[in-house]
């Protein structure tokens, strides 16, 4: 057997595309292994959206080199390859700065890797795959994929059309596209038979989903929920990420009628000033974000939120800031991701005139404060509650097991670790800094005191 390392950065969707290139490389004798000193091939699946997270790569990059030549003076060739984002908008520059590179394949093209091996051990060189690919790359993926818990990703769309000023997404990822019903339908009945009973739908613009349907028609993401949660072994949906322009009225119905759609929101907003949403071409203004705010909570009563956030946007003033922390303040989150501005090459924001590092320190320092307090907060008022949790690994301790509650927090339990896998009933008894600590409830418990939608 041949060893495989996979290094992945960024998104859920990178992590989904990860496990998808294992499964692509296993019939040609690849296993996976937890080290590159270990591995005959070593794949970094990159992300794009963050310019420390290119640099890392390329830092990357310059270790494995030295490995790599460490290993050829052994008789023992390593194979390298940048594949995500990275290699889709640096591809030729990546093999120019650092020649150690194989093979260098975009988002689109990871189903050619076996083919692009190919032509490495023929003698033909580098291989460089950055094309956008007519075919559809889901057609040539194996059925058959490792599953590693009772949690999985499944990706039904990839891409994005609306061109936000900051993003480099519509360049690296192409225009938006959406899978079929029945391929996605078909992955979903294949991991719930392997005991996945949580499944998170993952878009790039996930709500953005128009997939055809068996029916010929196209059918909506909430449709699409409404189809999956009919399939038996699956007892949980969520999706990410959403866009605040695609929250149509049938989606947010959904999550008031479909049970086994999570009470759990990720919905960036990135500015809460008017002026700034504008700069950044995202299509929405504060009050129709608010809106949609409030109507989602009128549909889920037990609705929790998360957002995205970006401090220093080029042109950003102290009054755009301030607009920013209170939304935060008006709709209470309870997590949610915050980043300074990173100009991206080639995207218009990355032309403007930015804002000082120092005023982005400032203001992030200001808004993490807020969010972290928020956090806490929502953390503080699960005790005494009790939620269904999906246990998903070994705790530290003996005998503990740690599983995610509706909302995604870790939660660990003492004396379940007989219950991988599983769903239960908990009773939260302790928030900590970054998660819950339970106890399994009893049949009272459960009836008298779940507070938990779900």
């Amino acid at each position: 057997m041949k060893k495989l390392y996979i290094k992945t950065y960024g998104c859920q969707m990178n992590v989904y595309d990860s496990a998808r290139m294992a499964d692509l490389l296993a019939p040609l004798g690849y296993a996976p292994v937890d080290t590159a000193d270990a591995a005959d091939l070593v794949v970094l699946n990159t992300c794009h959206i963050r310019e420390k997270a290119t640099e890392k790569v390329y830092s990357e990059l310059g270790k494995l080199k030295r490995l790599k030549t460490r290993r050829a003076e052994e008789g023992a060739p390593l194979l390298l390859a940048v594949a995500g984002c990275v290699a889709q908008a640096e591809g030729a520059e990546i093999m120019a700065r650092q020649p150690a590179v194989d093979m260098v394949v975009g988002p689109q093209s990871y189903h050619r890797l076996p083919e692009m091996i190919a032509r490495i051990a023929r003698g033909a060189g580098h291989a460089l795959e950055t094309d956008f690919p007519a075919e559809d790359k889901f057609d040539h993926l194996p059925e058959e994929q490792v599953v590693s818990g009772p949690a999985a990703f499944l990706t039904i769309q990839e891409g994005c059309d609306k061109f936000c000023t900051f993003c480099v997404v519509p360049y690296t990822r192409g225009a938006e596209f959406s899978r079929s019903v029945a391929q996605i339908d078909k992955e979903a009945r294949l991991l719930a038979a392997k005991g996945v009973r949580e499944l998170t739908l993952l878009g790039q613009n996930v709500n953005a989903y128009r997939g055809e349907g068996p029916d010929g028609t196209r059918w909506t993401l909430a449709r699409l929920i409404g189809h999956l949660a009919t399939i038996d072994g699956l007892e949980r949906l969520r999706y990410t990420t959403s866009h605040p322009r695609d929250m149509t009225e049938d989606l947010i119905a959904a999550h008031g009628a479909v049970e086994k759609l999570m009470p759990y929101l990720h919905l960036p907003v990135q500015s809460g000033s008017d002026r700034v949403l504008t700069a950044m071409n995202r299509g929405h203004a504060r009050s129709d974000y608010l809106r949609i705010v409030e109507r989602m909570r009128r549909t889920c009563r037990h609705l929790a939120l998360s957002s995205d956030f970006i401090v220093g946007f080029p042109g950003e003033t102290d009054l755009d800031f301030e607009a920013t922390l209170s939304l935060i303040r008006e709709v209470g989150y309870a997590q949610a991701f915050s980043f300074k501005y990173s100009a991206r090459p080639g995207t218009p924001a990355a032309s403007a005139r930015q804002v000082p590092e120092a005023v982005k320190d400032e203001r992030l320092q200001a808004l993490q404060a807020i969010l972290t307090e928020q956090q806490n907060t929502f953390n503080a008022s699960c005790a005494g509650r009790v939620c269904s949790v999906l246990f998903e690994k070994p705790g530290r301790k003996s005998g503990q097991a740690v599983g995610r509650s509706p909302y995604l927090q870790p939660v660990h339990v003492e004396g379940a670790a007989h219950l991988i896998g599983k769903l239960r009933e908990v009773r939260i008894a302790e928030a900590l800094p970054n998660s819950l600590r339970g106890v399994l409830a009893d049949n009272t418990d459960a009836t008298a005191q779940r507070a938990i939608a779900h």
